[in-house]
């Protein structure tokens, strides 16, 4: 597998490799895995087709070659044959969708999802589906029915979640890139603990059509990749409006995105940089974390961008607002998993209410009915009075105070998760524990804008990835894609060496 999509694509044009030889190689790592004593879990199973399509690739590469116009087709299709890793929660037609829970077992997509659809359309072969977290449930991708996914760096530690799955394919080299799903930073907090790069993007630059929802008002689709240009050409090819999704948005500076530059000199020289109080707060941070944000912002000041520290106190009710929201949406949507229309169904004979019950205490994991619950006694108000109401106040009051910080400065800087990755199980019988994972995340999941975590340094004791996160205002990815991208041509964090 050649490290980026550049690399890749040149090999392609050049006859290097083949579409063929590239999916293949990735299923014959995925086999080898699965047979490993401690496997990586990070793809469920390949999709069957993906052999043929990558034919297909190659025969379309053979004719322009011979025709003299393969620059015309790679500009039609800049990812023709270039294989990629799906998340277990994004449809991809005639092949199987679970959501890693027994509920939708021998469920098959009926249709593309619209980023599906858009990769394809540009050439991308979806190479399979990948382990996640129930229903996008959790942190650490261990709330699956298919098992946990390991750490490629480290095999006795977590891949982060819900994406674990498409992270770790991404950072073993078993994909050039993933798409992952994230409702409270489940692209960014993998991304920081596999050690790559992890785009969320503003709420509706992609679509969610054919994406099983969690928190339908929280819910994106992001991108995982080696390099911040592996992340910004499938973006450039997937956003804009889609009239299946009424929430879709178009993204501009397109240009900007597609053809990825660093940040000038003086643009660096120009740019303000916004730093929360509330972020600073060291209790239940690791040292290392610490240190590696601190060498993050000398390096901004390095070259020449005005930090400010900034108090923002609605941080503190992020964790809190966000787990009301997103609880309370997922009650909601989960309920169609009922036994009736689709998945998986438990029936006794003994009537409806009984197959209700049953298909769903045997279909949901611990972690999912725990989130079911709690969503149904916020939603109940005799029981919980206007909590829901109190949450989505506390949202909207989020969205005005990190606006207004945007009126003033060019990005957000803060840590991508107070940790570096944890040890399999430690954390798994501790929800709280496990929910404070997403203490630097969510608050740019109730603002809707859009924020990057980069890779950026390794703790001192295990050499576990440790990523930062530029988050940006609304619509503002090019800006966050760019800062990445200096930041690459001079930190090369991305390639950390895989621990078998």
């Amino acid at each position: 597998m050649f490290y980026t999509i550049k690399d890749t694509r040149d090999a392609l044009k050049s006859g290097k490799t083949t579409s063929l030889q590239l999916v293949k190689d990735s299923i014959e790592t995925f086999e080898k895995d699965k047979s490993a004593a401690i496997p990586l879990n990070a793809f469920i199973e390949m999709y069957e087709d993906a052999l043929a399509k990558a034919e297909a690739a190659d025969k379309e590469i053979a004719a322009a070659k011979a025709a003299g116009s393969l620059d015309k087709l790679f500009e039609e299709k800049p990812l023709l044959g270039i294989p990629f890793a799906n998340k277990d929660n994004i449809s991809s037609k005639g092949h199987r969708l679970t959501c890693a829970s027994k509920i939708l077992k021998g469920y098959v997509a009926p249709y593309n999802a619209t980023v599906i659809n858009r990769l394809e359309a540009a050439g991308a072969i979806a190479l399979g589906r990948c382990n996640q977290d129930e229903f996008a449930m959790g942190s650490s991708t261990e709330y699956s029915c298919y098992g946990p996914t390991r750490n490629p760096i480290n095999r006795e530690y977590v891949s982060g979640g819900s994406s674990g799955g498409s992270a770790a394919a991404v950072a073993a080299n078993q994909a050039l890139f993933g798409l992952g799903t994230e409702t409270g930073g489940s692209v960014r907090l993998p991304a920081s603990y596999c050690g790559i790069y992890g785009l969320k993007p503003t709420y509706g630059v992609l679509s969610r059509w054919g994406v099983v929802a969690y928190g339908s008002s929280l819910d994106q689709v992001g991108i995982l990749g080696h390099t911040p240009a592996d992340i910004a050409e499938p973006l450039s090819l997937m956003c804009g409006q889609d009239m299946y999704d009424d929430t879709s948005a178009d993204l501009p500076n397109v240009d900007k995105i597609k053809n990825l530059t660093a940040l000038s000199d003086e643009e660096f020289k120009a740019l303000k940089i916004a730093i929360p109080k509330q972020f600073l707060k060291t209790e239940g941070a690791d040292p290392d974390v610490v240190k590696c944000f601190e060498d993050t912002r000398k390096w901004f000041e390095s070259k020449g961008a005005k930090i400010d520290e900034v108090d923002l106190p609605i941080l503190d009710a992020s964790i809190a607002s966000y787990y009301v929201i997103a609880l309370s949406e997922a009650a909601s949507n989960l309920s169609r998993f009922d036994g009736i229309r689709y998945g998986n169904r438990v029936d006794n004979g003994k009537g409806y209410d009984e197959l209700y019950v049953d298909t769903r205490s045997e279909g949901f994991g611990p972690e999912v009915k725990r989130r079911i619950i709690i969503g149904n006694y916020v939603l109940s108000e005799q029981f919980s009075g206007d909590t829901y109401k109190k949450g989505m106040t506390v949202r909207a009051r989020m969205q005005r105070e990190v606006a207004k910080v945007f009126e003033s400065y060019d990005i957000i800087l803060c840590p991508t998760c107070p940790t570096a990755a944890f040890k399999l199980g430690s954390k798994v019988d501790s929800p709280l524990e496990m929910y404070l994972s997403d203490l630097y995340t969510t608050f740019v999941n109730l603002a809707r804008i859009p924020s990057i975590s980069v890779p950026a340094g390794r703790t001192s004791k295990d050499g576990m990835p440790i990523g930062m996160q530029f988050a940006g205002k609304m619509f503002n990815e090019a800006l966050i894609l760019r800062l990445a991208e200096s930041w690459e041509r001079e930190h090369e964090r991305c390639g950390i060496p895989v621990k078998q």
